[in-house]
């Protein structure tokens, strides 16, 4: 049922690791009887996905993947198939609407299917009804955040400063590879990209490309966490969810860092000066880190 769906999904991490092989092995089992989702968060990472997943996986005419927050299927785990995409997914019966429920809406947040080369043209594809919401938050937190995010993980071992120095040479190349060859993997694509990522309006204009401006709901990171409940409401009329009282979402997967050094932020700023400008005219709103 995908109340108990998203029970599970709040289970504390060691008891997913032991349940994790059980469901999985289950949803493969079931795979034909799953849904596939309605709708997605794309992105763009260290920007509230996680918050907004929380808040909408509380709505209770939307639940996400079983024990999961994200599959990443359109980024990393293409090779694997459809079906086993929808193997991580709630049963179609549970989510038929009954007793006065309407029927339940399924969704995942992988946050790389934003930046991913191939991401956008395979949710069109695959998926071509549904929809996709993207948070953009100022790019040089995003990346900061990033930064420290990629290091708690073990995925870097670099200074912030020193990590943005070798960005380039890293990632040179890997977009290249990525789209010509559609079973390739970068480590440094996926993990390393801290300013990359931060170019929001070529990663929006692919996706508008594929998918279509109406499919697109974007939203600013200090509206979602403005305390209110507002910004969570405008989501939930775009995706045609049934209006309900929500709570303004809480952040999650916050970490401590140091003040970055002053003189790295004013470069940093420079660097997206051009592509938030860009950004601007294509969203048609200036940006609340450009006010």
């Amino acid at each position: 049922m995908p109340r108990a769906t998203s029970a599970l999904i709040r289970l504390a991490v060691p008891a997913k690791r032991v349940l994790l092989p059980i469901a999985d092995g289950l949803g493969g089992m079931t795979r034909q009887a799953r849904a596939l989702p309605d709708f997605l968060i794309c992105g763009a990472q260290r920007s509230g996905t996680t918050s907004l997943f929380k808040a909408l996986n509380l709505h209770p005419a939307a639940t996400g993947p079983v024990l999961r927050k994200g599959v990443h299927y359109f980024d990393t785990g293409h090779h694997n198939g459809l079906d086993w995409y929808r193997s991580h997914f709630p049963l179609r019966n549970g989510l038929r609407a009954r007793w006065g429920r309407p029927r339940v809406r399924v969704f995942e947040s992988s946050p790389y299917y934003l930046f991913h080369p191939l991401a956008a043209e395979r949710i069109a594809r695959e998926l071509p009804e549904t929809k996709v919401v993207v948070i953009l938050r100022d790019p040089v937190e995003r990346a900061y955040s990033a930064h420290a995010h990629e290091t708690a993980r073990g995925f870097e071992t670099e200074s912030f400063a020193r990590a943005i120095e070798l960005e380039d040479r890293r990632l040179r190349g890997a977009e290249e590879r990525l789209v010509a060859d559609p079973t390739h993997y970068s480590r440094s694509h996926q993990h390393h990209g801290y300013v990359a990522r931060g170019n929001y309006v070529d990663q929006l204009i692919r996706m508008e490309r594929h998918l279509g401006r109406e499919r697109m709901h974007v939203v600013d990171y200090a509206d979602l966490f403005d305390g209110t409940s507002r910004t969570v409401a405008e989501i939930i009329r775009f995706l045609e969810l049934p209006s309900v009282s929500m709570e303004p979402p809480g952040r999650h997967n916050a970490r401590k860092r140091a003040m970055m050094p002053e003189s790295l932020r004013a470069e940093l700023t420079s660097r997206f000066a051009e592509n938030d400008a860009r950004l601007a005219h294509w969203w048609g709103r200036t940006p609340s880190w450009c006010r």
